[in-house]
């Protein structure tokens, strides 16, 4: 019996566009707090 074969690039584009969200969040994060250290 063979196992049936599933796509597994749906799963790695959904986890590269979280990886994505997640690293753009935080680099915002470190812009924001770089932009207020500055302003001070």
């Amino acid at each position: 019996m063979s196992k049936p074969k599933h796509n597994p690039e749906i799963n790695l584009k959904g986890t590269l566009v979280s990886v994505f969200i997640v690293g753009i969040l935080i680099i915002v994060m470190w812009l924001a707090v770089y932009l207020m250290y500055v302003a001070r």
